[in-house]
């Protein structure tokens, strides 16, 4: 019993130490359950081959030891070293067939919640779309014609949060999706089932961190407004001022949360597996929608965005308007504003307005200040859906919900505008040319053939007889030449896409991009004016002789140089930090790789020619020193090997 007893212990240990050492030669963690479990079974399985080597060595004689002392001790420690490198050969060879992690209690911990959370989410998503798509098939059964874009609505606004969200930015793709669908879509912008009064009013005055009677004269407790993320109440602040305060939902951080990492992992799933998904680039557009979504969240940021916006237009002439924030009372999950009185264009389907000759004067104006803010002044509302312009009682049309602000460097906002122009002039070849100064390129890229896409979409854009999406066009041509647009200028595109359908509820047949166009030599005029011209001329001036003051001492160092013999030239190949640890890396591995052969050379050499004084009665002991040596070398080859291995498999 105390034989198995310290067995058990020592192999314990035993497989602990060939976990780490295993560690140490591959200078990465392993698991230590893992390691652990194929140390106790090779150790198990090579006892065996143990007692043959200490019998035939004449270190065990008859059961007993017939060696004690150093000896003994080297020749134990010999035997189990090499019993240590072939745990560690096994460890490697699975580390390469199957990596592991290091095991973390905490994270596992939570890995587990999240799944839970994660199987819950796809299985109400599950039961959801069963649920629609029973009543899709029970309408057909009955020689209805279905309706497919409400369900999708319907169940994009049951699905909660996230998917409502979804469902607004799809609402203004007309250029890729049905109209039919795009306007059950659009119903999502406003109308969600709204937060009960007292769950909201608890909201409210945990961010104020006070009774909601020491803030708001009243409160109105049924809702103006219930959106996906959150809804709004309006409200009389005590001095008088009309406001609204918009309040998050309290559970829509976690909701969230778990929608994105379902939708993540599907966009990555789509991607891996479908030309359509490769093609659109799915990873990278979930990854850029959870980002503006997280964003969302946090309404400091959109507090801050819409004192910037206010800043933007107050430089232009337009009527376009921002409210007050009022940030004293705004908090990471409330916000408090000055009180917008009108219609959300989604909401103008029938009013009298729409398709009228104010329509289509309002709808200019927009485009106008639109366009300036992204070419003029940089700053632009880069989420334009019907439901963040609302045509105000005064006429005036207000802007909204500045969750998404777009930053445009002048340097871009120069190309943008020369692109713009050759579309205005119908140059295919100076639109070639811009395009090329703003896009990432590759090598192989058929410039001619670019050139002559962009062409048929210019004339394409010029003869239209109804207006042609400009924008989605030289989306789809960047698309076939994998062509990449700056995030910055990517967003923009994407607003002007969307200011497009947005203005089509106010005036059905509003040619945005013709009014766009007409617009493009004006904002380029306000760009290059004699004021500008002139601060540019200026600071390439000051530039070029900020240089030219340094040249003559700059060539006096390259003199004095030559003269004293220390000039020097440095070759900016593996220049670079990535590129000095990678040389680093490959010498060192390359010195290992040579020692390790080395030393396995010379242990074969010492264990078949050596012969030398006897450590035992049969064991010489050159190849016993061969042996220990071949062990060193096994373990350095092995590690280079993994190296090598590893470094295949990351490219």
């Amino acid at each position: 019993m105390w034989e198995w007893l310290i067995f058990g212990l020592v192999a314990l240990v035993f497989a602990v130490v060939a976990a780490w050492v295993t560690g140490r030669v591959l200078n990465a963690p392993i698991a230590w359950v893992r390691g652990i479990a194929v140390g106790v079974v090779v150790l198990v399985i090579c006892l065996p081959g143990v007692q043959w080597v200490f019998s035939a060595g004449d270190v065990i004689v008859d059961g007993r030891p017939a060696v004690s002392g150093p000896v003994g001790g080297l020749f134990l420690a010999l035997i189990f070293g090499w019993v240590l490198a072939l745990v560690v050969a096994v460890l490697v060879t699975l580390e390469l067939l199957w990596p592991s992690h290091p095991w973390n209690p905490y994270r596992a911990a939570k890995g587990v919640f999240a799944r839970r959370a994660r199987d819950r989410r796809y299985t109400q998503i599950v039961r959801l779309l069963a649920r629609r798509g029973l009543a899709f098939r029970q309408a057909r059964r009955r020689g209805e014609d279905p309706p497919l874009p409400q369900e999708v609505a319907a169940a994009l606004g049951e699905a909660g949060v996230t998917f409502v969200k979804l469902g607004q930015v799809l609402s203004t793709r007309d250029d890729v999706l049905p109209q039919d669908l795009t306007a059950a879509l659009a119903t999502l912008q406003m109308d969600v089932s709204p937060l009960p009064w007292s769950e909201a009013r608890a909201v409210i005055e945990r961010e104020l961190k006070q009774p909601l009677a020491d803030a708001f004269a009243e409160v109105d407790e049924v809702p103006l407004a219930a959106a996906s993320v959150a809804q709004v109440h309006t409200a009389r602040l005590l001095d008088g001022s009309q406001v609204v305060i918009k309040v998050q939902r309290p559970s829509a951080r976690q909701q969230v949360t778990v929608d994105l990492d379902i939708l993540q992992r599907l966009a990555a799933d789509a991607e891996a597996r479908t030309d359509w998904g490769r093609r659109y680039g799915t990873r990278a557009l979930a990854a850029e929608f959870a980002r503006s979504l997280r964003e969302e969240l946090d309404y400091r940021i959109e507090a801050s965005n819409t004192e910037l916006m206010r800043g933007t237009l107050a430089k232009s002439e337009t009527s376009l308007r921002v409210p007050r924030v009022f940030e004293e009372f705004s908090t990471p999950r409330m916000l408090v504003q000055e009180r917008v009185t009108g219609t959300p264009f989604s909401r103008l389907d029938g009013s009298a307005i729409v398709g009228s000759p104010d329509a289509e004067r309002i709808a200019d104006s927009i485009v106008d200040s639109v366009f300036e803010q992204i070419a003029v002044r940089g700053v632009f509302h880069a989420d334009l859906h019907p439901g963040n312009l609302v045509l105000g009682d005064d006429g005036d049309v207000w802007l909204i919900d500045f969750g998404a602000v777009g930053i445009l460097e002048k340097s871009l906002r120069r190309l943008l505008v020369a692109l713009l122009l050759a579309v205005v002039n119908e140059d295919d070849a100076a639109a070639t040319d811009a395009l090329l100064l703003i896009v990432e390129s590759s090598q192989d890229l058929d410039t001619a053939a670019l050139q002559h896409d962009l062409g048929v979409v210019l004339t394409r854009v010029h003869n239209a007889t109804l207006d042609a999406s400009l924008f989605s066009l030289l989306l789809e041509v960047l698309r076939r030449h994998r062509l990449t647009l700056p995030p910055a200028l990517l967003l923009v595109f994407r607003t002007l896409g969307s200011l497009e359908g947005t203005l089509r509820r106010l005036s059905p047949d509003y040619r945005f991009v013709e009014r766009g166009l007409e617009r493009v030599p004006h904002m380029a005029r306000m760009m290059t004016g004699p004021k500008d011209a002139l601060l540019t001329l200026e600071t390439y001036a000051a530039t070029v002789g900020e240089g030219l003051r340094r040249l003559p001492r700059r060539i006096e160092e390259i003199s004095d140089g030559l003269v004293r013999g220390t000039l020097s030239v440095r070759v900016r190949a593996f220049d670079s930090r990535g590129e000095r640890s990678w040389v680093e890396g490959l010498t060192g591995q390359l010195t290992t790789t040579i020692v390790g052969v080395v030393l396995v050379v010379s242990s074969v050499v010492l264990v078949v020619f050596g012969q030398g004084p006897l450590l035992t009665d049969t064991v010489p002991l050159l190849p016993f020193l061969g042996a220990a040596i071949g062990l060193g070398g096994f373990l350095l080859v092995l590690r280079s090997l993994r190296t090598g291995l590893m470094r295949d498999q990351r490219r």
